[in-house]
């Protein structure tokens, strides 16, 4: 891979580490005129004065997050975690032993990371999971289940922190029609899927994303609010007791953007995605999901020869990994 030598500069974060930026020509104009300041202008300052204009109040954001997209920093990282020494050098304040040292720490301490900062992780979750629960809770989870309704099936996957598949499996319920179906008739469906659901310290519904300004999805929209109506108050029997929500939501959307599989608005099928987990997890040590050796061939054949699309069981544990990853971070060492 070779660099750009004459378009790169450099900006040092907290005084701490530097994160070398080739000057793309995606760049906005903003990035490429910080990347020619003069050399007597002092980058801690810089940083300063663009924290101190900050007050809008949104998003806990630091002094890299004002200066890059997140996309930009992945670009960063990027490079400092596959350019070579040799490459590194093509970046001036990187030469010398500078360059030799970062290759050096991600050999011994593996690739550069970029760590958020509590008020970051509090936001993100505040965010994507409904209702707002402390973090300090969630993180003293010790299993979820994850639920995923659709317009025939409901499907849910029971993980625990590692995150190790202790269930994962789906039962077909009603056939969606211009019918309308009376409370009672959902009412027993879902107590006698609720029946078959292992127990655990959460439970995590997929929030549709449908809008109620189509009439034409009306029906269906109705059908998801009536079914998750019903799970939040079965499966959330002690809130009168204790006050403590077990149910909680997450946008479906959110679990999409996730893993990459959003075009536009729409989110596409998670198959594949589920197929590659099912293989890391022969392959590799450290596996994103794990899967009981004894199940793996089962829920392996169920995924890659099934004659139809089965939604429902791919979205539920998409979103149980994305619900233990947005909590304790992709990379994190879970101990359960």
């Amino acid at each position: 891979m070779a660099w750009r030598t004459n378009l790169a500069c450099l900006i040092k974060a907290g005084g701490r580490r530097w994160f070398p930026v080739p000057e793309y020509s995606s760049l906005p104009p903003v990035l490429n005129n910080t990347c020619s300041v003069r050399k007597s202008t002092a980058p801690e300052k810089r940083v300063a004065s663009v924290a101190a204009c900050d007050t809008d109040g949104k998003e806990p954001r630091n002094a890299l997050d004002r200066l890059f997209s997140l996309e930009q920093q992945a670009s960063i990282l990027q490079v400092l975690n596959t350019a070579s020494d040799k490459e590194l050098e093509a970046f001036r304040l990187l030469r010398g032993r500078k360059s030799v040292n970062i290759v050096e720490h991600r050999k011994k301490f593996g690739p550069f990371q970029r760590r958020r900062k509590k008020s970051q992780e509090k936001w993100l979750l505040r965010k994507f999971i409904k209702p707002g629960v402390e973090q300090e809770r969630l993180k003293a989870v010790k299993s979820i289940v994850s639920i995923v309704f659709g317009t025939r099936r409901i499907a849910w996957a029971h993980l625990d922190r590692r995150p190790t598949v202790l269930d994962w499996q789906q039962t077909e319920c009603w056939k969606l029609t211009n019918k309308t179906y009376p409370t009672s008739f959902y009412l027993e469906e879902i107590s006698s899927v609720i029946s078959k659901i292992p127990k655990a310290d959460l439970y995590i519904l997929e929030k549709s994303g449908l809008s109620i300004q189509n009439t034409s999805l009306l029906p269906i929209l109705l059908h998801f609010l009536i079914t998750e109506a019903m799970l939040y108050a079965l499966l959330n029997k002690t809130f009168a007791e204790d006050g403590q929500h077990r149910v909680l939501s997450i946008n479906r959307n959110a679990v999409g953007k996730h893993f990459d599989l959003m075009i536009g608005d729409t989110r596409t099928s998670g198959r594949e995605l589920v197929k590659q987990f099912l293989s890391e997890s022969v392959l590799k040590e450290r596996p994103r999901v794990f899967f009981p050796q004894d199940l793996l061939v089962q829920y392996r054949q169920k995924v890659v020869k099934s004659s139809y699309r089965i939604e429902e069981l791919y979205d539920s544990l998409l979103q149980a990994v994305a619900f233990y990853e947005l909590v304790f971070g992709k990379d994190s060492e879970l101990k359960c």
